[in-house]
């Protein structure tokens, strides 16, 4: 069955290219699974695939099994540690997985580009939503394309058939809930004027709104002492380099490093915020 194993789906608009869906997506997906829930990213932006750059996978390749197309582990579930194997078996997982879906694994390389017409954007947004075996998954993240035409209707279209914005019925058929969208803006008038198209767009579709995020709204810099002219400057360079150095042998993954990032407070509430409201409501 499409979509089997997913519980909730949560699109990621906005009517403006350039506002940060795909990072916001990213981060969302992140924050979601060090709450321990296990998290699906499906990229549909068909011509400007960014998650597989973005995780770090560029060179990961799908794969096919019985139940269809297996999407790329980013990372794994962990369990909190615990002192006896009675509690482990008990234990909620500290972190969830996390796995992602794009057509930039598909491609031989990142320059190629994808001309494609509307009825091929059709098919394909189709296949990803029947024909990739998810497993077990709490959030299902789908990164869209700027704007509400081909893709987004194709989109809509296929998951108000696989999918229910009901809790209830959701729950009574076990089929995923339509959860909602989750809208990315910047502060300009240009941005905020599509991303009220993209608002109207999901009342035609009656597909609800979570809230809006809005992206890009400060600016923040590195201080650096300021050096007198002629002063010399091997120490501030011998630094930098240092610093490049200790960031390209960071083997960590991406999980545990983005912990130490300072937007992961804002998308950590983020996180917990959606999922207090989709659990509030389940079944109900």
């Amino acid at each position: 069955m499409p979509l089997d194993g997913v519980k909730n789906v949560v699109l990621v608009l906005s009517g403006k290219g350039g506002v940060g869906k795909s990072s916001v997506t990213l981060q969302l997906a992140l924050a979601l699974s060090l709450q321990g829930k296990s998290v699906g990213i499906l990229d549909i932006d068909l011509t400007g695939p960014s998650i597989p750059r973005l995780v770090g996978l560029e060179d990961a390749k799908i794969t096919q099994a019985p139940g269809g197309w297996l999407p790329v582990d980013v990372h794994a579930s962990s369990l909190s540690s615990t002192d006896t194997p009675e509690l482990q078996a008990q234990a909620q997982p500290s972190r969830g997985s996390l796995r992602c879906m794009s057509l930039g694994f598909l491609l031989r390389d990142r320059g190629d580009a994808v001309i494609w017409r509307g009825p091929k954007k059709t098919a394909m947004i189709r296949q990803f939503l029947t024909d990739v075996y998810w497993g077990p998954t709490d959030f299902l993240l789908i990164d869209t394309p700027p704007g509400t035409s081909d893709e987004h209707i194709a989109l809509a279209e296929q998951l108000l058939t696989l999918s229910t914005a009901d809790p209830a019925t959701a729950s009574q058929n076990n089929i995923p809930r339509l959860a909602g969208a989750v809208l990315v803006t910047t502060p300009q008038a240009v941005a905020t004027s599509d991303v009220r198209k993209e608002a109207n767009f999901c009342v035609k579709t009656s597909i609800p709104v979570l809230g809006v995020i809005e992206n890009m709204s400060g600016y923040a810099w590195e201080l650096v002492e300021g050096r007198m002219e002629g002063e010399d400057s091997e120490d501030y360079e011998e630094e930098q380099e240092k610093q490049a150095v200790e960031q390209q042998e960071d083997t960590r993954l991406l999980v545990d490093r983005y912990k130490e990032c300072w937007s992961y407070a804002r998308f950590e509430e983020f996180a917990r915020t959606l999922i207090g409201g989709v659990e509030s409501t389940a079944g109900s």
